[in-house]
Parts: structure tokens; sequence; C-alpha cells
């Protein structure tokens, strides 16, 4: 029996105004797959994730989960695969005014009848899940951006998603707060068997965790290779893909030197 992907996009167009800025992109993501979107600036990595997440229309094509149609389902279908993925937006999109605990406990208000003391266990737990024990009555201004990543991705995981998506994770972090938001993703991989679909164009996160990647090009409007990162940066003959993976010396995959 073949196992349906957890993502299948075909023929899909991406943009604005109706203008294309990405056009008749096909891929898959595997289930418990990290898989990565990534490119240059202005590529339309963020354009691309509005339009699997439901933020934006594609112009055309489809974007599957688990096979089922997400771009044609109706309004009430969509609102119940939206219950099949979590958000871990950029700036971790967290309100301000509100604690972790009442961060955490909003979606499980909105799509759950769970009572409110069961709301506030699932909190606890889903903190301690990303380090965060003991910080359920702090205020986002109250901890550290590495930390807010954190609560942004508890909240993600507050309706134990099957796929989890990340923009742009590791933006604004030192390298080893990064580093550790990177084998936290690997932990939720291992412990839940969690699809992540993850936006970069940080090499290190790259190379550390990525399964597979999609490349995007802004002149090519659509992807110019995919695979195993490694595998990419060690032997794509294109430039442009040469050009994005040795921005910065990876041993592994850096050209001979004389």
């Amino acid at each position: 029996m073949t196992t349906l992907p957890a993502i299948d996009v075909t023929g899909l167009d991406c943009g604005y105004d109706g203008k294309a800025i990405l056009s008749g992109l096909n891929f898959s993501v595997q289930r418990g797959e990290i898989f990565f979107v990534i490119g240059g600036s202005g590529c339309g990595k963020s354009t691309l994730l509005r339009n699997l997440i439901g933020l934006l229309r594609p112009l055309a094509g489809q974007v599957k989960f688990s096979g089922e149609s997400f771009t044609n389902a109706d309004a009430a279908r969509r609102r119940e695969l939206l219950r099949t993925f979590g958000v871990l937006y950029q700036s971790a999109a967290l309100w301000s005014s509100l604690s972790l605990r009442e961060n955490i406990t909003l979606p499980l208000e909105e799509y759950t009848e769970l009572t409110r003391d069961e709301r506030d266990e699932l909190a606890a737990l889903k903190l301690a899940q990303v380090g965060l024990t003991g910080y359920e009555d702090y205020f986002p201004a109250e901890i550290s951006g590495g930390m807010k990543k954190r609560a942004g991705l508890a909240r993600a995981l507050a309706l134990d998603p099957e796929i989890v998506f990340f923009d742009e994770p590791s933006a604004g972090l030192d390298p080893v707060t990064s580093r550790s938001l990177d084998e936290l993703i690997l932990a939720i991989r291992a412990t839940l068997g969690t699809t992540c679909v993850v936006v970069s164009h940080e090499l290190d996160s790259i190379f550390a965790i990525a399964d597979r990647v999609i490349m995007l090009d802004k002149q090519a409007r659509g992807i110019i290779a995919a695979g195993d990162p490694r595998v990419l940066a060690r032997e794509s003959k294109d430039p442009r893909v040469q050009e994005f993976f040795h921005r910065a010396a990876f041993p592994e995959a850096a050209p001979n030197s004389h």
C-alpha cells in the first residue's frame, strides 16, 4: 500500500493581483520529513508558504494534504484541514498582552471542547516539549527572542498537528540559539513524527537538519534544484546553486583548494 505524501503540490502558480511570481511548481513532502524551501532574497519563499497554509489563494494548481485538495475544499472542510498543521511565524507572532499559557490555549479554545483546566494542562505540556517548563505565566516581553520562538512553536504544536510550517525560524537569533532550535525541530520529529516544512536561507540549519530541499530562483520563477542539500552543494553544475551554497565555508561541500 502506497503512503500518500503529507503534502503534494502540482502545477502551482503563486503571485499577487493575478501576476505570477512563481509558476508551475511541482513537489511533494513525505511524512516525517524535514523539508526546506530555500533560495535567495525575493525568490518567493514566503509567497509559496502563504499559498501552502491558505493565507493566499493559488493563481493555478493544487495543494493537497494527505491526498485531499486544500485548494478546492469548501470553507468548512478547509477549517478542518487547518487543524492538521501548525505554523511558527518568523516573529513568533505571540499576543503581547497574553501570557505564554494564554497564547497556547487560544487555538485550543477555538478548535476543541476542552475545559479550561484541560487547556491549561495541555499548554503546560506543550511548553515542556519546547523546554519552557515554568514559564506559563510569563509574557512575551519578559523572555528572550529564542524563547519566543520556542513559545511560538509550543502554540503551533497545541493541536498535535501532522505538519508544522516554519517561516525563517533562525531569523534574528545568534548561532547558539539557532542551533538549539534546529535540535528542537529534530527532537519534535523524532518524538512526535511531525512533518516539518522550513522556509530558510540559513546554510547552517539547511546542512544540519534538512532531509531534502527545493531551491527557488527569482529569475526562473520556479524550482531550479531539488534533493539532499549536501549532494547539491557538492555536485550541482548550476552556478546559481553553487553561489547559494558556497556563500560561506562548508568543509564537506567546499570545492578543493590549491
